[in-house]
């Protein structure tokens, strides 16, 4: 088939979807749309097989040419189908100058730095700052990262993606998996053994392969660069001690697929942690509970208060035994303060105002 009698048959299929029979004089009109002689075209269809006087089959020399339309509206129809209701959610996070690389940061870096597929699962105690770790790494190498909330109710419409009602018409929304896949960016999954079997639909994505949407036969191939990084409490195995009552265990196939288990410890070896690890006292106070003690403190302007505050949520005998080792280590606090220092402006109004009393009645009598 020459150029002629593939633009013929191209245009028919087009112009006639649901036809293979033709006149001549059919033809002749389309030919003259495109600048085509008569003659050429007579001809060309007029070597295709008769029906009957002035009618030929034309389906041998259309029908390839309406199965690529077909299949070209059909990628038009998904590539308008298949869309983000928002890109937020990759980006380049913020470098925190307050951050201060430890444990296995240096190892973190080193692996998103390598840009390999390398999928790895961190875990620690809770607030220890696993996920902070994994942000600044990003901020510090300038990678875009995706941060996913695992918990009991997170399942394949969350992570992979649904079908959306924007702008009165249903549309499949792509999930913030598929977006990091896309983007080449990394993918955190954080509290990863929160999640319940529902994010066994991420089996594939942690192979590193093209992974198909099931909802729109779709198929992505992850990004040069792509990469998953998890945190957890546990190491998929539940909570032994009760610790995390919500941590479940994870399939043992899923965790097959991490390539590595990174255990994170707090930023230093303290006094606080090793008696805690000997079972001397049954909480510990994290690295976040820390901010949020330094926090209330530039708040209240009062380290005691600060502290007190940011403890109150355990038992009274852990908090006791938290204050107990801060006015141990700090010659400023209570120990040291006079009673004065430990009352509230009101009290001291209140002391003052009695004593102001006392006196004036010494005085009279």
């Amino acid at each position: 088939m020459n150029f002629i009698e593939k633009t013929l048959a191209e245009n028919l299929a087009e112009r006639f979807p649901n036809q293979t029979e033709f006149f001549p004089k059919t033809v002749i009109g389309v030919a003259r749309d495109l600048g085509i002689k008569d003659s050429e075209a007579y001809k060309f269809v007029t070597s295709q097989p008769k029906v009957r006087r002035g009618l030929y089959n034309l389906e041998a020399a259309v029908v390839p040419f309406r199965e690529a339309i077909v299949n070209k509206q059909e990628e038009k129809t998904l590539s308008s189908s298949v869309q983000s209701v928002t890109n937020d959610e990759v980006f380049v996070p913020d470098a925190d100058p307050c951050y201060v690389p430890w444990g296995n940061s240096k190892d973190i870096e080193s692996i998103i730095r390598s840009g390999i597929f390398y999928p790895t699962y961190v875990t620690g105690l809770s607030g220890n700052g696993k996920t902070f770790m994994v942000e600044q790494s990003c901020a510090r190498l300038g990678r875009e990262y995706v941060r996913v909330q695992v918990t009991p109710e997170t399942d394949e419409d969350d992570l992979i993606g649904g079908f959306r009602l924007i702008n009165g018409e249903t549309v499949f929304s792509k999930g913030p998996v598929i977006k990091a896949m896309e983007a080449g960016a990394i993918l955190l999954i954080d509290e990863i053994d929160r999640g319940s079997n529902k994010i066994m639909c991420l089996q594939g994505v942690l192979e590193g392969k093209p992974v198909l949407i099931k909802k729109t036969g779709q198929v992505v191939k992850p990004k040069e660069g792509f990469n998953i990084i998890a945190t957890a409490n546990t190491k998929g195995k539940g909570s032994e001690d009760g610790r995390f009552v919500a941590a479940t265990i994870i399939d043992e196939a899923f965790l097959e697929r991490f390539t590595i288990t990174v255990e994170q410890p707090y930023p230093s070896v303290a006094i606080e942690k090793k008696t805690f690890e000997d079972g001397g006292i049954e909480d510990i106070v994290s690295t976040r509970r820390l901010t949020h003690i330094v926090q209330s403190f530039s708040i209240f302007n009062d380290k005691m208060k600060a502290i007190q505050l940011c403890v109150n949520r355990f038992d009274e005998d852990t908090k006791e035994a938290f204050l107990d080792l801060y006015t141990k280590v700090d010659e400023t606090t209570n120990n040291n303060t006079s009673v004065e220092d430990q009352l509230t402006d009101e009290d001291l109004d209140k002391v003052y105002e009695d004593a102001l009393n006392r006196a004036k009645s010494n005085i009279n009598n």
